[in-house]
């Protein structure tokens, strides 16, 4: 389980680490579009797609949100969404997985594969 201070958004640690209790509400339910990567602590690419990860969630925060969740730890969650390794980035728009990234990947990359979705995003 995660202490809420792990939980907090900092500039230094932008990504949210999240528990399966936290997905509904942080994933699912989510105002705006979430990245979420499925990750594993063991995990060389994990740790190398990480900075990609936090820079993504400065850059683009109010655009979308990023969350990690530690697929080793929700088991029912990674065989929900097929998660078969990792890393594996899901962007959810409404609560829907619209575009699944597996492996590592730069920023623009994964902001180029992102672009269709940006693109189609109301205005505010």
């Amino acid at each position: 389980m995660l202490n809420k201070s792990e939980n907090m958004n900092t500039e230094k640690e932008a990504l949210l680490a999240i528990s399966a209790d936290d997905f509904r509400t942080e994933v699912l339910d989510s105002p705006q579009p979430v990245l979420v990567q499925f990750w594993a602590p063991w995990s060389q690419p994990c740790r190398v797609l990480e900075s990609v990860l936090r820079e993504l969630a400065v850059i683009c925060a109010g655009k979308f949100k990023v969350v990690k969740v530690n697929a080793d730890d929700v088991l029912d969650l990674s065989l929900w969404y097929d998660i078969q390794s990792v890393p594996t980035l899901l962007y959810f728009v409404h609560g829907q997985p619209c575009l699944r990234i597996i492996g590592t990947a730069t920023k623009e990359a994964i902001l180029a594969k992102l672009q269709r979705f940006l693109d189609s995003a109301p205005k505010k």
